[in-house]
């Protein structure tokens, strides 16, 4: 098959998107099929590259204005700038996809491709990575305004085949987008479990000076969904009962509510931040930390499995059914609190550390648990088969015209 991969976010841009696309793109084209990947130009990425077997084409963008707001992502779009609704239906044109695959719900590159596709009958599947959701009620209703008169009839026209994944997905996409199973397949997110089986690039312990105190790592761009406050209003316990843990947060910081309260509670000094850090280098992290958390607002995405793939102990805030037909057993092999709980965090995190043997068992099951139903192999192989089905389908329906 000929697959079009189209995601404004892509490598070298970090983040669970980008590189879940990327990832799924290189199998496809591992087990043998052509692909042609569609992004929004980015820093100083080349306008045109080739990686891991596929085509990379990086359309001219142009990125959203940062207001000051809590909101301010680093997002950039392709349809506003002049010639690009031509060069996008070109490079289709001449790729002749047999199916399509859009990552992103709102952004412009899924939406100009999807309507490419629907006007040529060609099959396309879209996978719902962020939630446009708050817990600020103003911006909360700005998202849910928007997905009702922009992102709903938009999606509505295209009519993709939806792939959600996990419980909070199939949940919002039910209330906002109108999803059913009819229309839609529960596809966990794919791990390169690859990518964690190299050698770490890095003694981030020595970098930071971290020596060997207990260390937290929260790994992921600091945004309102993400926003690190259950750890840091759980900190002060835990640094009463281990006072000489860190926490080194990585990731883009968009939303700095975290800072403040650390300041207010007097525990700044635990805290390393260290921005954005390569791919290559997420591993080093991950393998210096004695504990992995940053999902604790409710959820559990890319980052936190990754960590768990690496085998150190993770902690997120997803119910035990969050993935459809995975088993997860809290305390066995996951380790889960409620969202926004600080208490069940100290509680969870001051566990661990006073039990470094139960912490590596978890640790060990929380990789196999990963490997076993989130593998990239694996995940692609459920990809493929349903691009298979939608083909044929649409074939069929040619045929009947």
């Amino acid at each position: 098959m000929r697959i079009a991969v189209v995601n404004n976010f892509f490598p070298p841009r970090v983040g669970g998107s980008a590189h879940m696309s990327a990832s799924l793109a290189a199998q496809f084209v591992e087990e043998g099929h052509e692909v042609l990947a569609i992004t929004a130009a980015y820093a100083d990425a080349p306008a045109e590259e080739e990686r891991d077997g596929y085509r990379v084409v990086r359309l001219p963008a142009t990125k959203m204005p940062q207001v000051g707001l809590s909101i301010d992502f680093d997002m950039s779009f392709a349809s506003v700038r002049p010639g690009n609704w031509r060069r996008l239906w070109k490079l289709l044109n001449e790729f002749k996809p047999d199916a399509i695959h859009l990552h992103g719900q709102f952004f412009d590159l899924s939406w100009l491709a999807g309507i490419y596709a629907r006007r040529r009958n060609i099959p396309v599947l879209l996978t719902i990575h962020t939630l446009l959701i708050s817990d600020n009620k103003l911006y909360g209703g700005v998202f849910r305004m928007l997905d009702a008169v922009l992102v709903r009839p938009i999606l509505a026209y295209i009519r993709p085949r939806y792939v959600i994944l996990d419980k909070l997905g199939v949940d919002y996409c039910v209330d906002r987008y109108g999803t059913s199973d009819a229309n839609s397949e529960y596809f966990p997110i794919a791990v390169d479990t690859g990518h964690f089986a190299k050698p770490v690039t890095k003694d981030v312990r020595a970098e930071h000076e971290i020596g060997d105190a207990p260390l937290i790592v929260s790994l992921g761009h600091v945004i309102p969904l993400r926003n690190r406050l259950p750890l840091i209003e759980a900190l002060p316990s835990i640094l009463d009962k281990h006072p000489g843990v860190r926490v080194v947060v990585v990731g883009r910081v968009y939303h700095d509510a975290f800072l403040k309260r650390a300041a207010e509670l007097g525990v700044s000094e635990a805290l390393i931040v260290t921005g954005a850090v390569p791919k290559e280098d997420v591993p080093a992290y991950f393998a210096a930390a004695d504990i992995v958390t940053h999902d604790l607002n409710g959820g559990c995405g890319t980052a936190s499995l990754e960590a768990m793939l690496s085998g150190t102990a993770t902690i997120a805030s997803v119910t035990e059914d969050n993935y459809p037909g995975i088993e997860l057993r809290n305390g066995e092999n996951v380790l889960l609190v409620r969202p926004d709980d600080a208490e069940a965090v100290a509680s969870t995190v001051i566990g661990l550390l006073d039990d470094p043997e139960r912490r590596a068992v978890i640790a060990q099951r929380e990789s196999e648990m990963v490997r076993s139903n989130f593998g990239l192999d694996v995940v692609a192989e459920e990809h493929l088969r349903t691009f298979e089905k939608l083909v044929t389908e649409a074939s069929e329906a040619d045929v009947l015209r």
